[in-house]
C-alpha cells in the first residue's frame, strides 16, 4: 500500500532528519533519496556533503532538480524528496510558471508510490521586498496546501521535534 507524508518546518528545524528516519522505518526496501539541489556554491556543497555522510548507504541517492514525475515513476521503492522547496526554486529559475509546476506536482501526487515530501515553511516570515521572492513564497504556500491535502500524514517540525498534524 502506498503512503504519502509531508514534513514541513523552518530551515534547520530537523525536518529532513526526521523525514529520513520516517522513510527508513516505513520502507520494506532500500528507499530512494531524491536530491533536488541544483545550484551549488562552496557553502551549499558542504551542506550536501554533510547530508550524504549522515544518510551514508541507507538510501539510494538520485539527483534530479526538475523532472520529479519521470524519476519517481521509475522508482521501485519508496521515495524521499529532499526538498520540494529547492525543486520550486529550480523550476522558477528555469522559467517554469505556477501552472506547470503545479501540474508536475499533481502528477507526482497521483502516482501509486510511497513518497515523503520535505518542504520549508516559508509562510511565517515577513513579505519580501522583491517580486521573485514573493512569487516563490506564494507558490510554495499554495503547493504546501496541495501536498498536505493529498498526504496521509503531515508533520510540522520545530527544534527537531516533528508533531503529526494530520
Amino acid at each position: 500500500m502506498s503512503k504519502k507524508a509531508l514534513f514541513i518546518g523552518g530551515i534547520k528545524s530537523g525536518k529532513s532528519l526526521n523525514a529520513e528516519i520516517y522513510t527508513l522505518k516505513n520502507s520494506s526496501k532500500k528507499p530512494i533519496y531524491l536530491a533536488t539541489t541544483e545550484f551549488i556554491d562552496d557553502e551549499m556543497q558542504k551542506r550536501v556533503d554533510e547530508h550524504k555522510l549522515l544518510r551514508s548507504d541507507r538510501f539510494k541517492t538520485i539527483e534530479e532538480p526538475l523532472k520529479l514525475y519521470n524519476t519517481i515513476a521509475e522508482c521501485g521503492s519508496s521515495v524521499l524528496i529532499e526538498c520540494v522547496s529547492m525543486w520550486i526554486n529550480n523550476m522558477l529559475y528555469h522559467g517554469f510558471g505556477f501552472d506547470e509546476i503545479k501540474r508536475e506536482l499533481e502528477s507526482v501526487l497521483a502516482l501509486d508510490k510511497s513518497i515523503v515530501f520535505v518542504l520549508n515553511d516559508v509562510g511565517c516570515g515577513i513579505i519580501p521586498d522583491n517580486a521573485l521572492a514573493r512569487e516563490f513564497i506564494d507558490i510554495s504556500g499554495k503547493l504546501s496546501q496541495l501536498i498536505a491535502s493529498s498526504c496521509d500524514e503531515v508533520y510540522h517540525t520545530i527544534a527537531g521535534i516533528s508533531t503529526r498534524i494530520k
